[in-house]
């Protein structure tokens, strides 16, 4: 089931946040010291691919507060109002409500991508 709902999440627009993701990852790997945040955005991207059967983890290390501080400012919140809309969009109609779920889900991610672990679900 999660593989079908993965084909048509990427088909009726996955692709935007993924696009979105490699992209900004893409910019901070231009820099030497951009490349971690970088190698970040290319993991929830291939997770923004195909986000059935798979949840997020968060820490609350101090660490990770910091650098998720500095990403909100210089990239998180455009990813995440991003994924909102589009989360809004979705729960407009029923059958849409399971791909809005996901965008709310990822736009968390985009606030504070840092200290978080992607595992499977069941």
């Amino acid at each position: 089931m999660n593989l079908l709902m993965n084909i048509i999440w990427f088909i009726l627009g996955g692709f935007i946040p993924f696009l979105s993701w490699g992209f900004i990852g893409i910019l901070w790997s231009l820099t030497i010291v951009g490349i971690p945040v970088g190698l970040q955005c290319f993991k929830f991207a291939k997770m923004s691919a195909a986000p059935f059967g798979k949840d997020v983890a968060f820490s609350g290390s101090g660490a990770s507060f910091l650098i998720n501080i500095v990403w909100m400012i210089v990239g998180g919140i455009a990813l995440a109002i991003e994924e909102v809309v589009l989360g809004v969009i979705f729960c407009l109609t029923i059958i849409g409500i399971p791909f809005g779920l996901q965008h709310f889900k990822h736009a968390k991610l985009a606030l504070m991508p840092f200290g978080a672990r992607i595992y499977r679900t069941a």
